[in-house]
């Protein structure tokens, strides 16, 4: 029984010891975790080439029906009129159509609203365009952005200079925390525009050939497109 006792005794202590040679052996195995977060970007100014600008037309009539007839010849007629712009692309955009009450809460008449959108990369058709239909509509903004074709082309390249830039700042580390190389983690590349403000007309209604947005139909500005590369790595 005793050698029995003791056989087991030194089983289960071998057993151990290999349990904790094997445990040492695993930690050994692991890299260390050395890891450090990165963030590096790449940003180009891009000319603005498409030129977007809103009109609209807001009428009161005592009789609904009445007034939606009037709103809709003068959307008609834009649409219409556009067709000799042929580089320029029309759309309606939003209509709506609410009663007006006195103090008294009886109805008074009806107050309506509809706009058309132009969007065109041919800034001197839709300036035309847009003195054209003032003759019945009134400009409520103007604004110019990057099209998706050229935003699309400089995303590209701001790709690849995102992660060449990641690259560098990886290696600058290695040096100072006595590393010889680095592997990487994780990393996202995310793109954003800083895109201008529109231009709003005066709420009266100014003219677009008016002086003060005369020259914001021609300088289109420039939009910032920036390529975020965030990632982390590991040293060494």
């Amino acid at each position: 029984m005793l050698n029995i006792s003791f056989a087991k005794k030194i089983a289960t202590l071998s057993a151990g010891l290999c349990a904790v040679l094997l445990t040492q052996s695993a930690l050994a195995d692991q890299p260390e975790h050395r890891i450090i977060n990165l963030q590096a970007e790449a940003t180009r100014s891009v000319a603005n080439d498409e030129m977007q600008a809103t009109l609209y037309t807001e009428l009161n009539e005592k009789d609904a029906a009445t007034l939606a007839d009037k709103i809709n010849r003068i959307v008609n007629q834009a649409m219409n009129t556009a067709k000799s712009y042929p580089k320029v692309e029309i759309k309606t955009g939003g209509q709506n159509t609410y009663p007006v009450y006195n103090d008294q809460q009886k109805l008074v008449n009806w107050r309506g609203r509809a706009e058309v959108v132009l969007n065109s990369k041919d800034f001197k058709q839709t300036s035309d365009l847009i003195a054209k239909l003032q003759e019945n509509m009134q400009l409520g903004n103007v604004t110019f952005d990057v099209s998706d074709e050229q935003r699309n082309q400089v995303e590209s390249e701001l790709y690849i200079e995102a992660s060449k830039a990641f690259q560098q700042r990886a290696k600058l580390l290695l040096a100072p925390w006595g590393a010889s190389n680095y592997e990487l983690v994780n990393l996202q590349l995310n793109a954003s525009a800083n895109r201008p403000m529109p231009i709003y007309a005066a709420a009266r209604g100014a003219s677009f050939k008016s002086a003060s947005v005369e020259s914001q139909s021609v300088e289109a500005g420039n939009s910032d497109i920036t390529v975020v590369a965030n990632g982390s790595i590991q040293l060494k």
